[in-house]
């Protein structure tokens, strides 16, 4: 008896992988506008991701749908994780002014 399997290998450029970490550690601490599926925008300090493209937001801010982001007083959330099948766009937000939301030794 005799079985055959056929693999359909993907390969990963070993360059692309780390010029990837090299943007996403250059992004860590920078301000972050994160627009979700449902409207609303979320505005915090990027800290990390997952392969799922979770995303985790310290000093998060939420602005609702509809609301023009200086007519309105933001709602303070902290640290939040945003899941990434609700992610629209992500941009570096540099309207609000950076936030040290790490320890510096």
């Amino acid at each position: 008896m005799s079985t055959s399997t056929s693999h359909t290998e993907q390969t990963i450029d070993v360059k692309d992988v780390d010029d990837g970490k090299t943007k996403l550690r250059k992004w860590l601490n920078t301000n972050f506008r994160i627009e979700m599926t449902d409207g609303r925008v979320l505005i915090g300090v990027f800290l990390c991701t997952d392969r799922d493209a979770n995303v985790i937001l310290g000093a998060c801010s939420e602005y609702l749908k509809g609301s023009e982001m200086d007519s309105e007083e933001p709602r303070v959330l902290g640290l939040v994780m945003v899941p990434g099948r609700h992610i629209v766009s992500i941009q570096i937000d540099d309207t609000t002014p950076p936030q040290k939301y790490y320890y510096d030794e």
